[in-house]
């Protein structure tokens, strides 16, 4: 019998951590933008030294929320504050399950008193359209799902495009756009600016941890501002470098941001329950992948929290009711995990590199510069024999010129401290994305989070800059 949904196959099969270790996915893709437009360590370097410029357009969902309830809504579905949530606002926007684990998060933006915006990965999108259907919310809901990850050949269409341009030369390139000096927009606010005959909006973000801005608008205005964009940079003398998907991805090792952790819906009786239910069965909760050298049976070991990701500052607590409150309230009085910044011993990589031209079974190649193999990364990261964290999102940067990767440690782990984190899968898997290989040690030191310096002391007060 085919089956239908996550719990169909949950039912038939409940180990769903061997499901997930042993998905036939493949690799992760971010569709449609160009894997390199120059290269990629050159693209890199440019948000640190120049100015880069990051197609948004198709990896991500949008999400559209409006109607009288909205913001109640998604108020409850949330952790996060909406007392200052004003117009033309930005936020990180991130869901729990009743247990208080993430399911996700997405940047939502506040349009008008009845409408939000919210863009990232597919989780959060899910959980939101479960909701409307499942509750009593006087809402409408759009929903743009990402581009396809292979479009062979077909046209893709989406309802914005999305731009963002950083670096430290971005400014003379607005100001070219703008035709003047741009607003003096604050961290995660929103204001328009002029590019060409089209005025568009602008928030003040930065995915690498470097200034900028992001901008959108229709879809169909994207190729006219695209030009706009590239004519503006070359009248500014900046050298504005196009960032491809390979670098693209690990922007996010120097700001800090775990972009995938597991969604913690596996688990759950009740609404969770009425969730798988309604989930798909080629959903990414039910086709998504976990990889890396940790390995449970308890599918809730992969699991985070708002606090071990550093967002228990977004948490309302002064809300009437949210989804998730009281498992909150909870964790809040216990020791916690803590997000923290691996960097990886380069003698241990270059050994790991060096078994590929060697005789015999190599350990797990570390691609370049991004070597996740998994929708979610869970390797162990261990000191004297003793598991005491998770790596969960790595990459190497050229600009610090070592490979870093992102996870959380048991609270008394301390910077600079040294730990060894197991490499690579402790059996082979289904995984099309793994080959056969050994397990490798690798050592790593533990470091500031985030890891770049312009996003640790210039950022707005936020995650980034909380202990």
């Amino acid at each position: 019998m085919a089956h239908t949904s996550l719990a169909d196959i949950m039912k038939e099969n409940p180990d769903i951590v061997g499901r997930l270790r042993n998905s036939r996915i493949g690799m992760y893709v971010y569709p449609v933008v160009a894997p390199e437009f120059s290269n990629w360590r050159t693209e890199q370097w440019a948000w640190r030294n120049s100015a880069v410029l990051f197609d948004q357009t198709h990896h991500m969902d949008e999400v559209i929320v409006e109607g009288p309830d909205a913001e109640a809504f998604l108020s409850h579905h949330g952790i996060n504050s909406f007392a200052n949530f004003s117009l033309n606002r930005a936020k990180h926007y991130v869901p729990v399950t009743p247990a208080g684990h993430v399911i996700g998060d997405h940047i939502i933006f506040r349009e008008r008193e009845d409408k939000f915006v919210l863009v990232g990965r597919a989780p959060t999108s899910n959980w939101l359209l479960f909701n409307a259907a499942y509750g009593k919310w006087n809402v409408r809901i759009t929903h743009d799902p990402r581009s396809p990850s292979r479009p062979e050949g077909e046209r893709v269409f989406r309802t914005h495009y999305r731009y963002q341009i950083q670096g430290p030369e971005a400014n003379k390139i607005f100001e070219k756009l703008n035709r003047g000096p741009i607003p003096d927009i604050k961290f995660f606010h929103v204001d328009h600016i002029n590019i060409g005959s089209k005025k568009v909006q602008a928030l003040r973000h930065g995915m690498s941890g470097a200034p900028g801005l992001e901008i959108w608008g229709p879809y169909e205005d994207k190729s006219y501002i695209l030009s706009c964009i590239l004519d503006a940079a070359k009248e500014a003398g900046v050298d504005l470098v196009r960032c491809g998907s390979r670098a693209y991805s690990t922007n996010t090792l120097e700001s800090g941001w775990i972009p995938s952790p597991l969604p913690g819906i596996y688990s759950g009786d009740g609404l969770l329950a009425a969730y798988r239910e309604w989930l798909g069965a080629d959903s990414y909760e039910a086709s998504g992948a976990i990889g890396g050298s940790f390995v449970s049976d308890n599918i809730e070991d992969y699991y985070v929290n708002p606090f071990e990701l550093g967002y228990d500052f977004y948490i309302g607590w002064k809300k009437d009711d949210f989804i998730g409150k009281a498992a909150l309230e909870k964790m809040k009085g216990q020791t916690n995990r803590k997000k923290v910044t691996f960097e990886w011993n380069r003698e241990d990589v270059l050994k790991v590199i060096a078994s590929a031209f060697e005789d015999g079974t190599p350990y797990k190649w570390i691609d370049f510069p991004q070597p996740n193999y998994a929708s979610s990364s869970a390797d162990m990261v261990m000191k004297d024999g003793k598991m005491v964290g998770m790596s969960m999102f790595n990459g190497y940067s050229f600009n610090e010129r070592c490979v870093l990767s992102l996870g959380v440690v048991n609270a008394d782990v301390q910077e600079g401290d040294v730990l060894t984190m197991l490499w690579g899968e402790p059996e082979p898997t289904g995984k099309t994305s793994a080959e056969t290989h050994k397990q490798a040690e690798i050592r790593v030191r533990v470091s500031p989070t985030p890891y770049a310096r312009e996003a640790r002391e210039n950022y707005a007060d936020s995650w980034r800059t909380r202990k």
